[in-house]
């Protein structure tokens, strides 16, 4: 398997070569190291913090209405990580919130981005839908969807079709259920995260997840962000399940009317910057920024992952509600 990566850095080299040498060459190289699970020791494995939500961020990728009340602050478990049961504590289900939280988007909506990586231009396509509202387990949710799936040359090398969905509460805006489905290189891997508030009573079969009230995924963090006015405020936090870690989210705005242009046309948006955190301690080399358009669906038209060893971003090619 080593020898079989190492033809695709030697052909990634060559292409690289003359475009933007150092830095894609460098990008190939630790995204390489990353599917080869060689990047664990640096923290950049799929079940690493910094990896699962770059990519989720990008995917669905990522990073609420009524902000104020949505606001939970991060009092970490006691060793940070999230808690597995077989079933959850007989404690008094919270009454539910009074009525569904008002977003900005509807059902049926579908955006399209293209990706940038290193010296490609459209390294990868990514798609953000909301294909429905539904009931699961009792719990009313939006269903949100992320694909992405790499392209052209960089296929040759990375072949990758990834989705990820999310189920999220039209209350409370907390997860409800978490699914990844990966095809990467040839393997297939899915898992399904059922997630309930500590406090609450589950109502999806075991086994769950226990977390803390108010915890989106990384995708439904992603939609949570469109739903703050960020005319009129200034940051937003929330702890976020990635599937293997609880972290912290911390989001302010840097810029309320930032002029940016995407191939799907010129916006005025608000330049979102994402702080990620875990057990306290924010993870510095993981810098996400995502611009909101200022349109009525809060539109999200760019999203960009500066990591140690470059740079993604995803730029809005076109939308339908």
């Amino acid at each position: 398997m080593y020898c079989a990566f190492q033809v695709r850095l030697n052909i990634a080299r060559r292409v690289a070569r003359g475009q933007q040498r150092l830095r894609g060459l460098c990008l190939i190289r630790v995204a390489a190291t990353i599917e080869m699970g060689l990047a664990k020791r640096m923290g950049f494995g799929h079940n690493g913090p910094r990896s699962k939500f770059a990519i989720a961020f990008l995917l669905t990728l990522l990073f609420t209405l009524l902000s104020a009340a949505s606001r939970f602050p991060l009092t970490a478990l006691a060793d940070g990580s999230p808690q597995h049961h077989s079933a959850a504590k007989a404690k008094a289900d919270p009454a539910p919130a009074p009525r569904e939280q008002p977003m900005p988007f509807r059902s049926g909506e579908t955006l399209n981005y293209r990706v940038s990586w290193a010296a490609f231009s459209e390294a990868a396509k990514l798609q953000l839908v909301v294909p429905e509202q539904r009931d699961l387990y009792g719990w009313h949710t939006w269903h949100f969807r992320g694909e992405s799936h790499t392209l052209s040359t960089v296929r040759s090398l990375f072949p990758i079709d990834d989705q990820m969905d999310s189920y999220t509460d039209v209350f409370s805006l907390e997860s409800r259920q978490f699914e990844t489905h990966l095809n990467e290189f040839g393997k297939e891997k899915n898992e399904v995260d059922h997630l309930t508030a500590s406090g609450q009573i589950s109502r999806a079969p075991a086994p769950i997840v226990i977390v803390l009230p108010g915890t989106r995924d990384p995708l439904g963090a992603l939609y949570t962000l469109r739903s703050v006015d960020w005319q009129h405020t200034p940051d937003f936090r929330a702890p976020v399940f990635d599937g293997h870690n609880l972290l912290e989210m911390r989001a302010s705005r840097d810029s309320a009317a930032e002029p940016v242009k995407v191939p799907a046309g010129a916006y005025s948006a608000s330049r979102i910057l994402i702080h990620v955190f875990q057990n306290q301690k924010e993870l510095t080399d993981l810098r996400l920024t995502m611009w909101i358009a200022s349109d009525s669906a809060r539109t999200p038209v760019a999203m960009q992952a500066d990591l140690p060893f470059g740079m993604i971003r995803a730029e809005l090619t076109s939308a339908s509600q």
